[in-house]
């Protein structure tokens, strides 16, 4: 721990510390609608509030590479990817009351033990730790030697769920419009022909009205 850190203490707050916790209720808040509204589109919406918070977190922590991809990949991919699923699968604009499976509480359960759970990691993992934000901590290189040394597994396995969830919108939004072309296969009645049952047999089929008042005049004029 360095000076800097002995004479700093949470009653003396510095500006970026500020930032960082204001824009930190932002992105809760954001989260929280996400996954609380009932319009989907709107969910998506706030998802892209959320992302971006997160993004500015990662530019207040000196971090630009990550923020940056933040933007790219999450903001600019993941939510165009989960708005073109909303649309091939037929969602509602609206509101939905099929977006509410009813487990709130066990929602709400799992996700407080996850932040408990990852409060404390981080907690014990720098506890005794002062990070100074005066030079730069996620630069490229540091950043692409961890995530292809240590996590490149879960990134692929990230990348193949997503392109697992695409297909699935395709499949289904293919089912949907399979199904509604079967349902409207009848058309229009066929009309009956001569001898069939229900007609007799030496009837004239019957002319519709309209053209019986078109050749109405033009037999006037043969007669004539």
């Amino acid at each position: 721990m360095t000076l800097a850190a002995a004479s700093h203490g949470f009653l003396t707050p510095s500006g970026v510390e500020i930032a960082f916790l204001l824009v930190g209720l932002v992105t809760l808040g954001a989260a929280v609608v996400t996954v609380t509204t009932r319009q989907l589109v709107h969910a998506a919406l706030w998802l892209v509030v959320a992302l971006g918070g997160t993004a500015v977190e990662y530019l207040l922590l000196t971090a630009e590479f990550i923020a940056w991809v933040q933007v790219l990949i999450y903001v600019g991919s993941v939510v165009v990817l989960l708005l073109f699923g909303l649309m091939l699968t037929k969602a509602p604009i609206g509101r939905s009351p099929d977006a509410d499976s009813g487990n709130r509480w066990a929602a709400v359960a799992v996700a407080a033990a996850s932040a408990a759970a990852l409060v404390w990691v981080v907690v014990d993992a720098f506890r005794a730790t002062w990070i100074e934000l005066g030079t730069p901590q996620g630069t490229t290189e540091t950043t692409g030697r961890s995530l292809f040394q240590y996590w490149v597994l879960p990134f692929e396995a990230l990348s193949v769920l997503l392109l697992a969830a695409l297909v699935g919108a395709i499949v289904l939004s293919r089912k949907g419009t399979d199904t509604a072309a079967g349902s409207d296969g009848g058309g229009t009645a066929p009309v009956p022909a001569p001898g069939a049952a229900g007609t007799p047999a030496g009837a004239a089929p019957t002319a519709p009205a309209g053209a019986a008042n078109a050749t109405g005049p033009a037999l006037r004029e043969e007669q004539r």
